[in-house]
């Protein structure tokens, strides 16, 4: 038996208590599969924005032998354009091709250390003119929950941390995994959308309607086509108004949503049984298996055979 993956959390001045704990209630729900340590930048506790201090058992040095670091956020007044002296040593002892996660403000963290310069990453929505102000060369999108970026991910604000964790489980060891942790942790397996329906709007008028019934009747459907003109006849609204209300609600077109909601079902196919490629593409809607193909390696940079390759079987 190979042994567990070892992730350090580093817990920074004023960090977050409830992200703090979300690397631990995550990959802590699969096992023994991963290996969890919490660290400060001197081993001394650290205060975080609630009315206590936390103490942990290790110093930096864990940093060093750590195959994931995860860097919780922490009050957004201390997250400047440079690291204190003793943040940027300890950042130092992570090894090159070490995988880093932010959550919040972590990517702060990561920004002012130079390491996002040139790359696409995420911060909370209401920090994302200060973030652009400090570090015009990240490349940040605010409308997402969270970015991969092989070795550096970054999330948006509190439960996000939750869903990259959960996206790191799956890329690990699959939505078998993945999925067990999230029901341990009474979490959904994953979100859909964005950071856009959370971000502040008006309140709808009372009585308007939303597009979630239909998005849980589009679930049922994947495997035909569903073309938006339906969709919207399903939610009783025009075509426009349909597509404007989906959009707030999710962060993302219908279109996007349906191919992602397609890819996704078609990863669980792929797992858990044996149906070829073809008969997954026509399982989950898409015109022809070149088409899954295409969709497959733009969300994931593989194709389904080697994806399952790698995850087939991954939970057994």
């Amino acid at each position: 038996m190979s042994a567990p993956h070892r992730i350090a959390v580093l817990a920074l001045e004023g960090v977050y208590p409830f992200e703090l704990g979300i690397p631990r209630r995550v990959f802590g729900s699969t096992d023994g599969l991963y290996e969890l340590a919490t660290c400060t930048v001197d081993g001394r506790p650290v205060r975080s924005d609630a009315d206590f201090t936390i103490g942990v058992e290790h110093g930096p040095e864990i940093l060093a032998a750590a195959d994931t670091v995860v860097i919780p956020p922490f009050t957004p007044a201390l997250a400047g354009a440079e690291l204190p002296p003793p943040v940027a040593a300890a950042l130092a002892l992570i090894r090159p091709g070490t995988r880093v996660l932010s959550i919040c403000t972590g990517a702060f963290v990561l920004a002012a250390a130079g390491l996002l310069d040139g790359r696409p990453a995420t911060t909370h929505w209401a920090l994302t003119d200060r973030f652009r102000a400090l570090f015009p060369r990240v490349r940040l999108d605010p409308d997402v929950l969270f970015v991969d970026d092989g070795d550096l991910l970054t999330s948006a604000g509190a439960a996000s941390g939750v869903d990259l964790c959960l996206h790191v489980l799956r890329a690990d060891h699959g939505a078998a995994v993945a999925n067990r942790a999230a029901r341990l942790c009474v979490v959904p397996p994953w979100r859909d959308g964005g950071q856009a329906q959370y971000i502040e709007h008006p309140v709808p008028a009372s009585g308007s309607a939303g597009t979630s019934a239909t998005r849980e009747w589009a679930l049922t459907q994947l495997h035909r086509p569903l073309p938006l003109d339906e969709l919207a006849r399903h939610a009783a609204m025009s075509t426009r108004t349909f597509a404007r209300r989906f959009q707030d609600e999710t962060g993302q077109s219908p279109g996007r949503w349906l191919t992602g909601q397609r890819v996704a079902l078609a990863r669980q196919l792929l797992e858990a049984t044996d149906l070829t490629v073809d008969q997954v593409a026509a399982r989950v809607g898409f015109a022809n298996p070149v088409s899954l193909r295409q969709h497959l390696h733009a969300a994931i940079g593989v194709s389904p055979l080697a994806y399952r390759r790698t995850f087939a079987g991954a939970s057994a």
